[in-house]
């Protein structure tokens, strides 16, 4: 698919949005079949570098050119709520495709003598006999289950929906790649998944993406956005840092704070060298850690600085779960789990996404009863939890200095600006309200809440979604140099790899120590998923070696399930209707308190009672947002 036309080229190109410069001058050259990752910090222009190219965007000054011919895909950002199944939203990516599909169709119907056999011969030559099957393993790659292929559009949560998104643009014959954070809402197993896949794509690829592991396996080179340019780097993200670095470390200020640095990742190097011998993860951390002394000097000028300190008082065992079964309604997720947090116990969790790592995290920090079993806490326990719905839980109508005002009045104007300042909320941005917020400032708001609590129990799911580059490193280092125990889910393998000590697999019903590193793990998944590839996504040769009786047995048991989880998929769709329906009406509320009249001496009352209908719906939201977590998952459960 690599073709020989012209490149991708940008000359001193331009491109501005409202006030913001984000490129000034400009140029860049990407040859066909070449491997770009886009990065640059949040708002330096890298989305709307991807607008340009698909032409929705046009530069102030200089010239764009991309090859004509060239078939772009790109990964869309939002979903409709589709009645369309999974199946069929997928397979919409291939234009091609569908055109001859219609027009087979018709021919059938008005010329079936003289168009039908080219026709066939064009779908025969796009291989459009295994679409079906090829749309499917894309489906069962990014972690869909056999019977989700049915399910429409509309029944999968936001997060999921822009999976179908990524699994629609991957579907597309195309030329040109775009993809925009595709790991976002990918677990661990995904994200290995479409690495593997990418490797493979013959066509040219940009990718923007945060994960450096990510970027370093995918991309050949990258392309950074920085102070209105944007240049291009031969070689994967760790080739980038060590170039930029050798440029930062001759500026005098830059090689300072380099051998500041320099030497706390010394002093973490001295800590874990005793335990290299006990653990094959102990001794690769430390491999990365001398690496990472290399390439510090690229983050020097990183405006992200900041500590989870701890509590200093810490029992041992800071918290116990014994013989405990976890899950929802009247199937279990995990069994007879027995877990002793000690401090400084830093564990990764793994396992396949609806194995019950979440429902783990949430046992833990008390947000879901134990079915069966104990759970019991040590004394001064202090737990401090991130997880992706605490991000909806921020005050919209609060900024960040508010909100830690709230949670300790004592504290002085300028203490709680300088914390703010280490998680990049500076000046007027520390009391701007949450509302105005983007993803990744509210993630830097999440985390900064939790490292004014002083916890000694670090539980993070998933923490460095929405986070750029710059804020992962500053969170690695921040990780590192905690005193207390932690857990921690996340499909970083750069994250997991600096943090962690020990991982625990959490697999078929139970939680387990497990003793290899991230390598091993995905040598175990790719094994474990060889037998899946055929019998669960394949329908179109389901029935190849299959008698009739046994083809209407399977038939028979596929109808059973579908009758059993019926009345749990209605219930999941009642719940995501009502969670539109509030969500339409706090926004609207939200609309309405944003007028400043309403703050008049004459409206006093009607404020009052807007304040609190709108602390009503949400704590209705909250009630209705667990339900439809709860079974949600226990809907994936099921569907296993």
């Amino acid at each position: 698919m690599v073709n020989s036309a012209p490149m991708i080229q940008l000359q001193q190109l331009s491109l501005q949005r409202g006030k913001a410069i984000l490129l000034k001058h400009a140029d860049l050259r990407i040859h066909p079949g070449q491997k770009v990752g886009v990065i640059g910090a949040n708002g330096s222009g890298k989305t709307s570098l991807f607008k340009l190219i698909l032409g929705q965007l046009h530069p102030d000054d200089g010239d764009f050119k991309i090859p004509r011919q060239w078939r772009i895909a790109h990964m869309a950002q939002e979903v409709e709520l589709l009645d369309r199944t999974a199946l069929d939203y997928v397979l919409d990516g291939d234009v091609e495709l569908r055109t001859l599909q219609r027009q087979i169709a018709e021919a059938e119907q008005h010329d079936p003598d003289h168009r039908l056999g080219e026709l066939h011969g064009q779908y025969d030559a796009i291989q459009g006999y295994s679409a079906q099957a090829r749309a499917e393993q894309l489906l069962h790659g990014l972690g869909f289950q056999t019977l989700d292929c049915q399910r429409q559009v509309k029944a999968f949560s936001g997060g999921w929906r822009i999976r179908l998104n990524l699994a629609q643009a991957l579907m597309c014959r195309s030329d040109l790649l775009l993809l925009d954070e595709p790991t976002n809402h990918l677990d661990l197993d995904a994200t290995l998944w479409l690495e593997q896949w990418l490797k493979g794509y013959e066509g040219t690829l940009m990718l923007i993406s945060h994960d450096r592991d990510f970027l370093d396996r995918v991309v050949s080179h990258v392309a950074h956005i920085e102070h209105e340019q944007l240049l291009l780097y031969r070689g994967n993200y760790s080739a980038f840092e060590k170039i930029r670095a050798e440029r930062l470390a001759q500026q005098q200020s830059a090689f300072e704070k380099q051998q500041q640095r320099v030497a706390h990742i010394e002093s973490f190097i001295r800590r874990f060298k005793a335990k290299a011998t006990k653990a094959k993860q102990a001794q690769s951390r430390i491999k990365e850690l001398e690496r990472m002394e290399q390439i510090a000097p690229a983050h020097v000028d990183s405006p992200f600085d900041f500590s989870f300190y701890g509590e200093r008082k810490i029992a041992n065992p800071l918290l116990n779960l014994e013989k405990a079964d976890l899950g929802y309604g009247a199937t279990p997720v995990l069994e007879r789990v027995n877990l002793n947090l000690q401090p400084e116990m830093r564990i990764g969790l793994l396992g396949a996404n609806g194995a019950g790592k979440s429902t783990l995290i949430k046992a833990l920090v008390g947000d879901l009863p134990l079915r069966q079993g104990l759970r019991i806490e040590g004394e001064n326990l202090r737990i401090g939890y991130f997880a992706q719905h605490q991000l909806e839980a921020l005050d919209v109508n609060a900024s960040p200095f508010l909100h830690l005002q709230r949670m300790d009045s004592l504290a002085s104007d300028q203490q709680i600006r300088n914390f703010l300042g280490g998680f990049g909320f500076h000046g007027d941005d520390a009391l701007d309200t949450v509302g105005h917020f983007s993803g990744g400032e509210k993630a830097r708001l999440a985390l900064a809440l939790i490292a004014w609590q002083k916890p000694n129990l670090l539980l993070m799911d998933e923490p460095t979604n929405h986070l750029d580059l710059e804020v992962r490193h500053a969170l690695t280092m921040a990780l590192q140099d905690f005193p207390g125990a932690m857990i921690l889910v996340s499909h970083d393998r750069h994250l997991l790899r600096n943090c962690v000590d020990q991982f625990y697999l959490v697999s078929d019903g139970g939680v387990t120590e497990y003793s290899g590193d991230l390598d091993d793990y995905a040598t175990w998944l790719s094994e474990r998923n060889k037998p899946a590839k055929r019998s669960d996504y394949q329908d179109i040769d389901a029935d190849v070696g299959e008698s009739a009786q046994q083809r209407r047995e399977r038939k028979r048991l596929e109808a059973e399930k579908r009758q059993q989880l019926a009345p749990l998929r209605k219930s999941v769709a009642k719940l995501e209707k009502q969670l539109e329906k509030l969500h339409q009406q706090q926004q609207d509320l939200e609309q309405l308190l944003a007028d400043p009249e309403i703050y008049g001496d004459s409206r006093k009352q009607e404020l009052k009672e807007r304040l609190h209908q709108q602390a009503e719906l949400e704590k209705e939201l909250q009630q209705v947002e667990e339900q439809w977590m709860e079974q949600s998952e226990q809907l994936e459960q099921l569907s296993d």
